[in-house]
């Protein structure tokens, strides 16, 4: 019988966990001494490696000694939160990572949360001690605050401790300690996660944790044997949490993980992580398990939504000119499919059959699903985040988020300033040299495009962590937008003419060259109201020559918006536009009278 371990690494965003992993692979001895591996290596679809951050969890497995390792990355993101929770009931228990320098920050209190709720005994490894601004001894008295905070039990607080650096490869004891490598973290992962409880003797039960597509297997399930034996092409039921069988068929195929490998096998064991392909229905949540005993395994409830946004089709002058798949069958299709493989991920539809209201963690998790989707030929528009509200005990709730900024001291009262006018309240703030950490208890509403004001007003060296915290009573009016939006009256193509007669009137997002339509935002007003002006105009011909200088035009550069911030900025009544090729910011309803006759139907 194998011995088993099967652990996750979690922590907030950015404190080393893919680099870690990184290590532990190479190590283990799972990579060739010459074999070339691509650095975060976990991270493995292009936006994970453009974005530097992991947003998916992801399963590995290494060999230490006697002993199988089966390792799970996950987010550090609050907005996939939701993939952590998935893969916690994987585990058997997790290695909580922590900066030495930043400390325990709104995702560790989440993910750490989660972890003890299922009773699990972390292994604490305090990461990046080679910082400058490191602070290990103090770090780790916040994180033991942490747990006390948690309510974590006497065993769950009696936590071992490892000092590292990931990105070096190696894990000690103590802070004074002389390993160059990370066999002291693999010792202590055998050591004091417990083997998963290997019931062989019972039918075959699997909760099916994850769900992944192969071009020649179709789609395959990923989970941990709860009990039981399965045998290649035996007999298997797919059941739904409420108990209806979906499906029923053979196991196919069956793999088990090593390194970055599905390995085939002909049977698994209880205890084992594994993969099964021969399900075409198996989503996220069902069991797999034998026709002798069709009861479901129990499945926690993921955290709802808390933000949402409106999808559609595309209906301005440009549609269909860049993409592929336009159609609201086509956008429908893939969002649902997208539901099937992202737990925290809510489709519903709306009373316009072209419109699909789509609710998640937070706006870099829409914004991540909007940039796929782009990237994969889609065109749609999508209207500005809103947040999602209950009813509670007939009282309107809204969600509150839990927000932590370092930025340097000279900066902190407009940082406070900004919160407070969004109906932040101060938790703590708190100074070390010349850099202050603030906590604050937001709205999500008011969170909704502050992070461009803070980086604007701070120079952009503030670092923002936010995190879901709870919902509570609705808090009121909230202002939005201070500018208002520069409009193109005219269908054409922009020229330099028309910008340098009109650039005192604000930024532009457009230049001479780019093609716009009636609607479309060009640039963001210096005043509050929107302004519609024309700039495709072309300077009029004469058969009087120009002296030289006025031909010259001069005209400011454009300002151009990542999908992030272009979400941060539109307001209630703008659409942004999503093509393969272009991103564009426009008005609901195109024609400037129209926009004046809702306006106006709408005060009164």
């Amino acid at each position: 019988m194998q011995d088993i371990r099967n652990i996750a690494i979690i922590a907030h965003v950015d404190h080393g966990k893919t680099t870690l992993v990184d290590q532990m692979l190479r190590q283990s001895g799972t990579f060739r001494e010459n074999q070339e591996v691509a650095e975060r290596v976990m991270d493995s679809n292009d936006l994970e490696r453009e974005k530097g951050i992991t947003i998916s969890a992801k399963n590995t497995a290494v060999k230490w000694k006697d002993t199988k390792i089966n390792i799970i990355d996950t987010p550090g993101h609050a907005d996939f939160g939701g993939e952590v929770e998935r893969i916690l009931k994987m585990v058997n228990g997790v290695i909580l990572l922590v900066d030495a320098a930043e400390g325990p920050l709104p995702q560790t209190r989440f993910v750490l949360r989660k972890s003890l709720a299922l009773g699990y005994r972390p292994i604490v490894l305090i990461n990046k001690i080679d910082r400058g601004d490191a602070r290990p001894d103090a770090v780790l008295n916040e994180v033991f605050d942490l747990f006390v905070g948690l309510d974590a039990s006497d065993e769950q607080l009696d936590f071992p401790v490892l000092y590292a650096v990931g990105i070096k490869g190696f894990a000690n004891r103590s802070l004074d300690g002389t390993s160059q490598d990370l066999s002291e973290l693999f010792d202590l992962i055998v050591d004091h996660i417990p083997p998963p409880a290997a019931i062989r003797d019972t039918s075959f039960k699997m909760l099916v944790s994850n769900v992944e597509w192969n071009d020649y297997l179709g789609r395959i399930a990923v989970g941990r044997i709860e009990q039981g034996v399965v045998k290649k092409n035996q007999d298997v039921a797919l059941v739904e949490r409420g108990g209806k069988v979906k499906q029923k068929a053979r196991a196919t195929k069956l793999f088990t993980f090593s390194g970055l490998e599905r390995i085939p096998v002909d049977e698994v064991y209880a205890g084992d992580i594994v993969a099964l392909a021969g399900y075409d229905s198996a989503n996220i949540g069902d069991t797999l398990t034998s026709d002798a005993d069709l009861v479901p395994l129990d499945y926690f409830d993921i955290d709802m939504p808390t933000i949402a946004m409106y999808f559609r089709v595309n209906d301005s002058p440009f549609a269909g000119l860049e993409g592929k798949f336009v159609t609201s069958n086509m956008i429908k299709d893939r969002l649902t499919k997208e539901t099937r493989t992202n737990v925290s991920l809510k489709v519903d539809p709306t009373e316009n059959p072209d419109v699909f209201k789509v609710a998640g963690r937070g706006e870099l998790q829409l914004a991540i699903l909007i940039e796929t989707m782009r990237r994969e030929g889609y065109e749609f528009a999508v209207s500005r985040p809103e947040v999602v509200l209950r009813e509670i005990d007939g009282v309107v709730h809204e969600p509150i988020e839990e927000v932590v900024i370092d930025v340097m001291s000279d900066y902190s009262s407009k940082v406070v300033d900004i919160l407070l006018n969004r109906k932040g309240i101060m938790v703590s703030m708190n100074q070390e040299g010349d850099n202050t950490r603030v906590a604050f208890k937001v709205p999500s509403r008011g969170l909704i495009g502050f992070r461009n004001d803070v980086l604007t007003e701070t120079k952009g060296t503030a670092m923002i962590h936010q995190q879901f915290d709870a919902y509570e009573p609705f808090k009121g009016d909230i202002s939005g937008r201070s500018s208002g939006a520069l409009i193109a009256m005219e269908n054409g193509n922009v020229t330099g003419y028309a910008l340098e007669g009109v650039q005192d009137r604000g930024i532009f997002f457009c230049e001479p060259g780019d093609p716009v339509y009636i609607g479309q935002v060009v640039g963001v007003n210096n005043r509050v109201d929107d302004m519609v002006l024309n700039v495709v105009k072309k300077k009029n011909l004469t058969n009087h020559r120009a002296a030289q200088t006025s031909d010259s035009v001069k005209i400011g550069v454009a300002k151009k918006m990542s999908l992030e911030q272009c979400l941060e900025f539109i307001d209630d009544n703008e659409l942004l536009e999503i093509t393969p090729k272009s991103i564009r910011i426009r008005k609901k309803y195109l024609d400037h009278n129209d926009r004046k006759r809702f306006e106006k139907k709408k005060s009164d």
